[in-house]
Formats: C-alpha cells, sequence, structure tokens
C-alpha cells in the first residue's frame, strides 16, 4: 500500500502550499496550494507511480518553510 497521510497544524487561516519533492529536488507531486482554514489536517499521498527510494515534502505558510525527508519501500 504505496500511501501516507502528511499531519499538518495551520495556526492560523492562510495560503498553504505542500509539494512533494524526488531526491534530486525534482517536486514530483503538488498535494495543497491554495487558502486554508486554521486547524489540523491529513493529506493523503498516493505514491502508486513513484519508485521507491527517498523523497522530502515541504510545506510553506506564510513566514513559515519546514521540509520533512520521508523514505518510499516497495
Amino acid at each position: 500500500n504505496p500511501s501516507t497521510a502528511i499531519s499538518l497544524e495551520i495556526p492560523k487561516r492562510s495560503y498553504v502550499t505542500l509539494i512533494i519533492y524526488n531526491e534530486k529536488g525534482a517536486a514530483v507531486s503538488t498535494l495543497l496550494s491554495g487558502m486554508t482554514e486554521a486547524g489540523s489536517y491529513k493529506i493523503k499521498w498516493n505514491a502508486d507511480e513513484m519508485s521507491s527510494g527517498v523523497y522530502f515534502y515541504r510545506m510553506i505558510s506564510d513566514n513559515f518553510i519546514e521540509t520533512k525527508k520521508m523514505i518510499l519501500l516497495r
């Protein structure tokens, strides 16, 4: 089952972008891009078309940027 849920906490209504990158830095999927209300979210990423390897997800919101690593194993 090559899918996962990425948990987000949005403290206030803002424009949020959540993008998945491969290990070479190329964007492979945009999961969220738009105005988002404050709250807790679980965003599902279906990686059926992706190969095993290291991926990064980056959340950008207002003055906040966070990047985390994840590993996809098949």
